[in-house]
This record gives C-alpha cells, sequence and structure tokens, in this order.
C-alpha cells in the first residue's frame, strides 16, 4: 500500500533521535468530590507506573503549552466557546457535562487539547505521540457532554489540515462509548473519516452517524471482539488510505468497567491495542493516541490497562 506522506516527517527526522513523546500535565488530575465516578486520579498514577517500571523516563513527558483560540473555533461554534470560557453555560448545560464547572477545569480541558496538537506535530516526527489524556469524544461543535468539553482529537485533525500538514485523517475510535460528538463535527467533512466500535445499548443512547459504526453486544469478549477489529480495521484503512491517524484507546472495554458492559479481558484489551499499532507502524502512518475512558471500581485495573498502551508503543516503535 502506498499512502500520502507529507514532506514534513522527512524535514523532522533529520537530526532527531526517535523518542515516545507524551503529553501530560499537572492540570490533567483536576480536583473533584470524593467518590466522584470519574478517576481523575489516574491521570496522576499512569506516568508514576510508567516511570517506577522503567518503560519511560522523565524525558518521554512534555507539558503541553497554551492553545490559542482560533484553533479551537477551527472545530467548535463561537457561541458555544464564549459561553464556555465566560462560564455562562445554562444549568442543563453544566449538567450535560458531569463536572462542576470552574476557570480551573477550563484550563485543564485546554491544556489536554494543546497536548493533542503538539502529540499531533510529534507523531509526525516520530510515528506516534500520546497523550495522558483526551479522547474527549462527546464534545460535539456546539455543546458539551459526558466528561468531554472540548473535542481533542477532532481539534487537532482540524489544526494538521488547516496547517497542510495532512490531507487525509481516519480517527479511529476503540472507547466502549460511540464517538457522537467526533462523528457530528466532521459529518460533512469528506477528509476526516470517521469510525467508532462500541457498545450497542451503551451511552449515547441516541447514537450520531459516523462513517463507520460498529456495535457490540452486551458481553462480548476476546475472541468476537478481536476478530471484528481486525477484520473492519485493515479494511477500512486500505479503503480510505489515511495520511494520519488518531486513535482512542479507551480500556472501558475490560470486563469489570462500571460503564462498559462489555467482557474483553485487560489481555484482549492489550491484543487491541498491539494488533493496531503495529498495522500504523507497518504502514508507515504517523497516529497520535489519546487514552479515553476507563471506569473500573479496580483502580489498579484502568492503570494497568492504560499502561499497556504506552508499553506497546514503545516495545513497537522505540
Amino acid at each position: 500500500m502506498a499512502y500520502f506522506m507529507i514532506d514534513i516527517i522527512k524535514i523532522y527526522s533529520i537530526n532527531l533521535r526517535p523518542v515516545l513523546k507524551i503529553a501530560h500535565h499537572s492540570l490533567y488530575n483536576h480536583s473533584l468530590k470524593e467518590n466522584h465516578r470519574f478517576p481523575m486520579i489516574k491521570y496522576e498514577l499512569i506516568p508514576e507506573q510508567l516511570i517506577i517500571e522503567n518503560t519511560c523516563n522523565e524525558n518521554n513527558f512534555f507539558s503541553p503549552g497554551d492553545i490559542e483560540d482560533n484553533v479551537i473555533l477551527l472545530t467548535h461554534e463561537s457561541n458555544y466557546y464564549n459561553s464556555l470560557i465566560n462560564q455562562k453555560l445554562e444549568r442543563k448545560e453544566i449538567r450535560a457535562i458531569g463536572f462542576p464547572m470552574s476557570q480551573k477545569l477550563i484550563q485543564r480541558e485546554k491544556k489536554i487539547v494543546q497536548g493533542t496538537v503538539e502529540c499531533a506535530l510529534n507523531s509526525i516526527r516520530f510515528g506516534i505521540s500520546m497523550n495522558i489524556a483526551g479522547g474527549t469524544h462527546h464534545a460535539f461543535s456546539n455543546r458539551a457532554e459526558a466528561f468531554c468539553i472540548l473535542n481533542d482529537q477532532a481539534i487537532a485533525a482540524n489544526f494538521l489540515i488547516k496547517k497542510g500538514y495532512s490531507k487525509r485523517i481516519l480517527i479511529l475510535d476503540l472507547d466502549v462509548h460511540q464517538g457522537n460528538g467526533t462523528a457530528e463535527i466532521f459529518r460533512e467533512n469528506k477528509n476526516v473519516f470517521t469510525t467508532s466500535f462500541h457498545g450497542e445499548k451503551n451511552y449515547p443512547f441516541r447514537k450520531e452517524t459516523s462513517d463507520f459504526d460498529y456495535g457490540f453486544s452486551d458481553g462480548t469478549s476476546d475472541r468476537e471482539y478481536l476478530k471484528k477489529i481486525k477484520y473492519d480495521i485493515p479494511r477500512l484503512i486500505d479503503n480510505f488510505e489515511p495520511d494520519f491517524i488518531f486513535y482512542l484507546s479507551g480500556v472501558d472495554i475490560i470486563e469489570n468497567d462500571k460503564l462498559g458492559r462489555l467482557a474483553v479481558s485487560i489481555k484482549g484489551c492489550k491484543e487491541r491495542d498491539r494488533f493496531v499499532l503495529n498495522y500504523c507502524k507497518t504502514n508507515k502512518i504517523p497516529v497520535q493516541v489519546s487514552m479515553g475512558g476507563g471506569y473500573s471500581p479496580l483502580l489498579k485495573d484502568i492503570i494497568e490497562a492504560h499502561s499497556n498502551t504506552f508499553r506497546l508503543a514503545q516495545e513497537i516503535y522505540f
């Protein structure tokens, strides 16, 4: 297969030592009330785990800069964005988000978005780059919902296209929940192909239409899950021939996830990531990875499943 590879890859690859670059910032671990169902602490524990086990070191991590408003406005409507940053969202809009609104929360979301934008550029340089957070695929062009306020991968995709770094982008969403916001944002955009493999009966209960959607039945386990993605993902990539892939590697597919409803093992989740990253590497398609969801009652399972994605990136690419 021959894919369009942008010249900037050649420019950035000269005299640069390949390294896995990971976006992380102290703002990611946002303070919430005790027993909130969103496990913010994972954004602190994942990098700690990766360093302790020597998968990564301090040089792998970078702190994102500040996102420019005009980059966000490539994706989100100005009325919504202005209401957000001025904290003038209506009560029902805030309730749909699931987080109490504050200026610090907005700063957090903007930092995550910039992390994914910078990751995308690092992926062009080194083949892959990862954001400890992100995967905010329930953020629509004009509204927020389900812990998602600004759609990091959608914003980064529009940034790459606007700047001429990419022409054909595939968004591969393997979070257990359909990427409804992403589907809405790119509904009329032929330069971005949206895919979502999710739980059919899971949230959102009113699905949007991606360019490709597949809904798994409740209780789907490793064999059926892996068979489906290993059949469809190569077919979708080969047909669309993207020059860049955004991968949303949610681990809420694992069997004990509180919000998942599937029954994929941690081993099966790791095999999923191995397949995706190997395919991108083999076909020389730059890939940016955002972590997405993970809501197991066992925090150690969330950390292990997410950490596997980083371990595989190091193993496969570096």
